[in-house]
C-alpha cells in the first residue's frame, strides 16, 4: 500500500512507524521543519499509573510495550523502564493511594504502597519528608525532545519512506489523495491526518465544526542538571486529582477536607517530574481550558511547582533553565482514548489523545494499521 501520513508528532511519526514496519511505502508531511508542538513540550513519560481502566489501561500497557520494543532498536530514544513514585502525606493522601493499590488491575499497573525507606531505596534523591509513597513500576519514560528525531533518523533508513518538511496540505484531492502547498499532488491508498491541536483549517473544513474535540494549555518549565540521578519519576498527590485511576471514595473525602492550595486549583496543577538524559528535571504541569489562551506564561505556578519539589527533594531546586508553554488536543468524551474518523473516502483523522499522547501513540497507531487493513 501507499500511506500519506500528515503530521510529524508522536502521533503521526507512530502511524509512518507502522506502516513501514508492515512493508508499505509511506510519506510524511510536516508543516514545520519538524514537529514543535506537545509531542516535544511534555515530559517524556510512558505514564501507565493513572489511566482508567479498561480500554485506555490496555492501551498504554500495549504502547509500553512497543516503546519497549522500539527502544531497543532505537537506543537515541532514551527509553527508560524507571518506574514512578508518588509520596504522601497524612492519612487522607494515604488512604487514596490505599484504594488504588487495592484496585483489581493494581497487578497489571505495577502498584505497590511503599514505606518512605522502601521509597528512597529506590530514589535516594527524595529526602524530603513523606509518609508513604505510590510505586507504579510500568511508568518509563523517553527523551522528549528528541524522541520524533531518533524515530524519524531510523525511518529514513527504509527506502520506501519519504519525509517532507516544510509543507502545509491545503486539500483533499478525490479519494486517498491531498495537495500540499507547493501544489504537489500526494496520492496514496490512505491518508491519516495526524495534525495535533491543529483543529481549524483543513480538519474543520473536513470533519466540521462539532468535531469532540478540545484544546488544552499547559505550562512547564526544566532545570540545570540536578546534580544526581533521580531514578524514578515523580509525582504529587494532587495527580491524583488529575487521573481516572485515582477516583474513589478516599479521593472524594481527599477534596472535601484537604483541598488544593488557592494556586494549584486555579491553574489545575499537579506536580509530575523527570530526569532528562542531560541531568535537567522537566517539572510540570498546569491546565488551561478556557478560550482564548493567554500568549505569556504567568510565574505562580512555577513557584508553587518548585516549591514542592524542593519539598520532596529536601534541597533547593537547580536553577530554571526553561519554560514553556504547549496545546494538545484532547476528546471532549473522556472514556475515548482517541477521536478517529474518516473524513472523506481514504482519508482518516486521528486526534485528540490529551495527556496520553506520548503515553499511547504507538498503540493508538497500531490500532489505527489493525482496523484498516495495512
Amino acid at each position: 500500500m501507499k500511506v500519506t501520513v500528515v503530521g510529524a508528532g508522536v502521533v503521526g511519526t507512530m502511524h509512518a512507524w507502522q506502516a513501514v514496519e508492515r512493508g508499505h511505502e509511506v510519506v510524511q508531511i510536516e508543516r514545520e521543519a519538524e514537529a514543535r508542538g506537545a509531542s516535544l513540550r511534555n515530559f517524556g513519560q510512558i505514564w501507565v499509573s493513572g489511566r482508567a481502566g479498561g480500554e485506555e489501561l490496555e492501551t498504554a500497557l500495549r504502547a509500553r510495550e512497543i516503546w519497549e520494543e522500539i527502544g531497543g532498536r532505537v537506543p537515541a530514544l532514551g527509553f527508560r523502564a524507571n518506574g514512578s513514585l508518588t509520596p504522601v502525606r497524612g492519612e487522607l493522601e494515604r488512604a487514596v493511594a490505599e484504594a488504588a493499590v487495592a484496585r483489581p488491575d493494581a497487578a497489571a499497573r505495577g502498584h505497590k504502597l511503599l514505606t518512605p525507606a522502601e521509597a528512597r531505596a529506590l530514589n535516594p534523591a527524595l529526602r524530603g519528608e513523606f509518609d508513604a509513597a505510590l510505586y507504579c513500576e510500568r511508568d518509563a519514560a523517553v527523551e522528549p525532545r528528541t524522541a520524533q528525531r531518533a524515530l524519524r533518523a531510523e525511518l529514513l533508513k527504509h527506502p520506501n519512506y519519504t519525509f517532507l518538511p516544510g509543507r502545509e496540505v491545503r486539500e483533499v484531492v478525490g479519494e486517498s489523495a491531498v495537495r500540499d502547498d507547493h501544489g504537489d499532488v500526494h496520492a496514496a491508498d490512505v491518508v491519516v491526518l495526524c495534525t495535533g491541536a491543529w483543529l481549524g483549517g483543513l480538519v474543520r473544513e473536513l470533519a466540521g465544526p462539532d468535531l469532540p474535540v478540545r484544546r488544552v494549555r499547559l505550562q512547564m518549565m526544566q532545570t540545570d542538571p540536578l546534580g544526581e540521578p533521580l531514578p524514578t519519576s515523580v509525582a504529587d498527590a494532587d495527580s491524583f486529582r488529575y487521573y481516572p485511576a485515582y477516583a474513589s471514595a478516599a479521593l472524594d473525602d481527599l477534596d472535601a477536607r484537604q483541598p488544593q492550595s488557592a494556586t494549584a486549583a486555579a491553574h489545575r496543577m499537579q506536580l509530575l517530574m523527570v530526569q532528562r538524559a542531560d541531568g535537567g528535571l522537566t517539572i510540570g504541569d498546569t491546565h488551561e481550558y478556557e478560550h482564548p489562551f493567554a500568549f505569556d506564561t504567568v510565574e505562580e505556578p512555577y513557584e508553587h511547582l518548585a516549591a514542592v519539589v524542593e519539598s520532596l527533594l529536601g534541597r533547593p531546586l537547580p536553577r530554571i533553565r526553561r519554560r514553556w508553554a504547549g496545546v494538545y488536543a484532547q476528546c471532549t468524551d473522556p472514556s475515548r482514548v482517541v477521536h478517529r474518523q474518516q473524513v472523506r473516502a481514504g482519508v482518516w483523522l486521528v486526534t485528540g489523545p490529551g495527556g496520553r499522547g506520548m503515553t499511547c501513540a504507538p498503540a493508538i497507531a497500531e490500532r489505527t494499521a489493525n482496523e484498516l487493513g495495512w
